[in-house]
């Protein structure tokens, strides 16, 4: 096993956030994650929907996951994964830098 270099390190982190932000907190995907609690609510029942809700929303927890499967992804593919994590990371910090502008507005 590999350990990421500084910049691959970063563009992963990015790109897990941002993976994290469109997977539970976007407004772009509210109808999936709305229709996917809907699926967990009928198979499990209210605990199961609160499980996912928590799963999904918690940048803790899902960020975890999913900073687990970029890394994972770098682990089998290190270029292809780091051509894949490039949009993710600009994006994140296009958001990131956007939102500290709005704020100082």
């Amino acid at each position: 096993m590999s350990v990421p270099q500084w910049y691959e390190l970063i563009l992963l982190a990015l790109a897990a956030f941002r993976s994290w932000k469109l997977i539970g907190d976007d407004t772009i995907l509210d109808t999936p994650r709305k229709w996917s609690l809907k699926a967990a609510f009928k198979l499990g029942g209210p605990k199961a929907k609160d499980y996912w809700e928590t799963l999904i929303e918690c940048p803790w927890c899902a960020g975890f996951w999913l900073s687990l499967l970029w890394w994972g992804a770098w682990q089998l593919w290190p270029h292809g994964s780091l051509v894949a994590a490039a949009p993710l990371a600009i994006s994140a910090f296009v958001g990131l830098l956007g939102h500290h502008i709005a704020d100082d507005d």
